[in-house]
């Protein structure tokens, strides 16, 4: 496999959202769920996918991206699709160490991911913690 045919999978998630990246050579061009990324609403989110593009720089033009992403709310997958994108940037260019550092010294969980979750809902309660009082009168 030549290094101009090279596609990379990659995937990153947040809470219950799931992100799927496909990095391949290319001209720069970044799709989310066959969506321009320009385009991409909220901007607070678009900024958040951003994020790991910004920190390559130059390195982000030898690529194309598409980031298929489901589930969870619109940060939740603007967090996983940046998850994602991290991950197939430092996959893509494996020659490259300082990709890796970089992203890595400017925020761990770019690659390493938050592994938090929502605490499930409990009986007597109307959520995880809240309960319902007893008076015993």
């Amino acid at each position: 496999m030549s290094a101009t045919t090279r596609t990379v999978l990659a995937s990153g998630s947040r809470k219950t959202a799931l992100a799927r990246a496909t990095i391949r050579p290319g001209k720069g061009r970044v799709f989310v769920n066959g969506r321009p990324l320009e385009v991409l609403e909220p901007e607070a989110a678009r900024w958040k996918i951003m994020e790991p593009l910004l920190l390559v720089e130059d390195l982000k033009n030898l690529v194309d991206i598409d980031v298929n992403v489901s589930g969870g709310g619109f940060i939740s997958q603007a967090v996983a699709s940046r998850i994602a994108i991290a991950r197939g940037l430092v996959e893509f260019f494996k020659d490259r160490p300082e990709v890796r550092q970089t992203l890595l010294s400017y925020d761990r969980y770019l690659l390493a991911g938050d592994p938090r979750e929502t605490e499930p809902k409990k009986p007597r309660g109307r959520s995880a913690r809240a309960k319902r009082q007893k008076s015993y009168r």
